[in-house]
């Protein structure tokens, strides 16, 4: 009998021949206790947390924690069903209306998670004889939502302006098209030049998607991401997002204005076949996202932390991601694997948890350790995260 285990087997002998090292597994982090959205312990040792995505740090917002408390006691734990059956409560109506009002989009649809939202909005627009056209470093729920829908992947060099448009302008007039961009690619942290890539996709005949995760509630004037910092939100037809970044807890959502949307509901299978988020959680969701929308000082603060950081880094000698801070995620790239799990394994006892990221999820085969800064950390605290970086980062042979 085949083992249909067997195509892990080279995964399995990597990461053997790692833990053979005498390195600890960096993928196994159990956080005993967590203090706040900065600190956590950690192995019994008090942590800064710098890989958390906890953008807004809304996870211990007082008001979030109050509404998620009265929605338990109020409503129960959980739903037990799909939001087409019994699985629609007050509080989801509430959330859906706090996206539609921070986005000021016509519709808003809540999913259980991010991944489900990708999943069942591309793979429910875009089906057989379709084209997706996508950054070829895409996430993975953007590729795995091309292939439950059956459409034809059609991919493009990260950023590369004019291998989109060389691409669109292969495909048949008629066919529908859509195209997918994020605003902030979590691996490296670079944004997308949105502005000409929405133009040029509207010019060819395409719908747009972009997904926001990792830029909602901080960048922008009002915090709705990247297209609104570019001034091309009211172009794209579709925006992804998260709850499980900047609003602090889990969840997905699509917002759009386009005039037929609301039929997603009764044909997108990872909307109608799955059970609803707990009463508890869109309670949550919904008065975090009603705070960022008056988060201006909070984005303030977290862009100066991204630059000191970018700049600290860059001074003590670290190889990053991209040549300026774009986002809150700043990449530090290592030499290999064994390197970037030793350097993490440094950071980590000197208390300090970052994101180790390997290939497949990385582009070019990179392996990097992701950095995601908070608003909710202090200036001292960037000055102690260079001070550990700068130790580890000696220790281990990254910087001279």
């Amino acid at each position: 009998m085949a083992d249909l285990f067997s195509k892990f087997d080279p995964l399995i002998q990597q990461r053997e021949a790692l833990l053979a090292t005498g390195v600890t597994d960096p993928f196994s982090l159990v956080m005993e206790r967590v203090v706040s959205p900065t600190v956590a312990i950690c192995n019994g040792r008090e942590t800064i947390l710098l890989g958390t995505y906890n953008y807004m740090g809304m996870t211990f917002d007082a008001d979030v924690i109050a509404a998620g408390k009265e929605a338990l006691d109020t409503f129960g734990s959980g739903t037990t069903g799909s939001r087409v059956l019994n699985g629609t409560y007050q509080g989801h109506k509430e959330c859906e209306e706090a996206l539609k009002e921070f986005y000021a989009m016509d519709h808003a649809m809540v999913f259980s998670t991010g991944y489900q939202a990708n999943l069942g909005i591309i793979s429910t627009i875009a089906g057989k004889g379709d084209y997706v056209i996508l950054d070829i470093d895409s996430h993975a729920s953007i590729y795995d939502g091309c292939k439950m829908g059956d459409a034809e992947i059609v991919a493009f060099r990260h950023n590369d302006i004019e291998a989109l448009e060389k691409r669109l302008k292969r495909l048949p007039p008629e066919a529908g098209k859509l195209v997918v961009l994020e605003g902030v690619y979590s691996m490296l942290g670079d944004v997308a030049p949105l502005k000409e890539m929405v133009r040029i996709a509207k010019e060819n005949g395409a719908m747009v998607l972009v997904d926001e995760a990792h830029s909602m509630g901080f960048i922008g004037e009002h915090g709705r991401g990247v297209a609104e910092a570019q001034g091309v939100i009211d172009d794209v037809d579709f925006i992804i997002g998260t709850f499980s970044k900047s609003v602090g807890t889990v969840g997905g959502f699509c917002v759009s204005n386009h005039p037929k949307f609301e039929i997603m509901r009764l044909v997108c299978r990872p909307y109608v076949f799955t059970a609803s988020l707990p009463p508890s959680v869109v309670a949550t969701a919904a008065t975090s996202i009603r705070k960022l929308m008056h988060g201006s000082n909070k984005r303030a603060h977290l862009w100066e932390n991204s630059k000191a950081l970018h700049k600290g880094l860059r001074d003590l000698g670290f190889t990053l991601g991209t040549d300026e801070p774009q986002s809150a995620i700043i990449a530090v790239i290592m030499p290999d694997l064994e390197k970037g799990a030793m350097m993490w394994e440094a950071l980590l006892e000197e208390g300090l948890y970052v994101n180790l990221a390997r290939p497949p999820a990385t582009p070019a085969g990179m392996t990097l350790l992701r950095c995601s800064l908070c608003a909710e950390h202090s200036s001292a605290q960037v000055g102690e995260i260079l001070g550990r970086f700068e130790r580890a980062g000696k220790a281990v042979g990254i910087i001279g």
